[in-house]
């Protein structure tokens, strides 16, 4: 619990206790307000105006000093730049830290809150509805398909699959695995075709066909829609 803002510092002005300072710096509290002290005395100011009061951890009551940027950075001067530098950064925190009283400043922050809410609602509806759409097929895609519909990269896609075991090749042919056909993320279709060699000798062959599932393409529409 810290005494009322001192006389010489309006109720605006930013502060630093020696206490905060103390704590940056890594030195004991009783040689700041040693080091303060000093300052204070050989820039002819009044100590005791800097003065304030707190209560420790056994509810006694302890003294501090309250210091401007002025008198802060003039303090750690003599500190190493370590020190020094944890300081300034603590400085640049308070000073962008909004002043909740000053009305056009409150009024700016709400409407970026309001603003950024209406926004990940808007992503959410469209991310929703691009699942709503993706699942109503009854069919499943392509992987070149689900590329487009999910606007990413072949190589990322492919990765994925193959990280989260959805994917595996037969004959160099994409097949779904045991595993996403179980889940009902991915199905393989094979089909037996007839063909003709180019002497004219008749072949067969099995034409391997991977399908991303609606189920699958729901789940990949939310990881690459940013949810997860």
């Amino acid at each position: 619990m810290n005494m009322p803002i001192l006389p010489q510092f309006t109720e605006k002005q930013k502060t630093m206790s020696s206490r905060e300072i103390a704590n940056l710096t890594e030195k004991r509290h009783d040689h700041v307000k040693r080091d303060v002290e000093n300052m204070l005395g050989q820039l002819g100011l009044d100590i005791p105006k800097f003065g304030g009061i707190y209560f420790d951890a056994q509810n006694r009551q302890q003294t501090e000093y309250l210091l401007d940027e002025e008198l802060t950075m003039t303090l750690v001067t003599g500190y190493n730049i370590v020190l020094r530098n944890r300081v300034i950064k603590r400085w640049k925190e308070l000073e962008q830290q909004p002043d909740l009283d000053n009305p056009v400043q409150l009024r700016g922050l709400l409407l970026g809150y309001v603003e950024k809410n209406i926004q990940l609602a808007s992503e959410n509806q469209t991310l929703t509805k691009a699942i709503e759409n993706i699942t109503a097929t009854e069919n499943g895609v392509k992987f070149q398909q689900a590329c487009k519909i999910l606007n990413v990269k072949q190589a990322d896609l492919a990765k994925w699959l193959r990280d989260k075991g959805w994917d595996r090749y037969i004959n160099k042919s994409r097949a779904s695995t045991h595993y996403s056909q179980e889940r009902g993320y991915c199905e393989t279709k094979f089909e037996e075709v007839d063909g003709v060699k180019p002497s004219g000798e008749p072949y067969n062959y099995t034409k391997i066909e991977f399908f991303i599932l609606p189920k699958g393409m729901a789940v990949l529409a939310k990881h690459f829609g940013g949810e997860a």
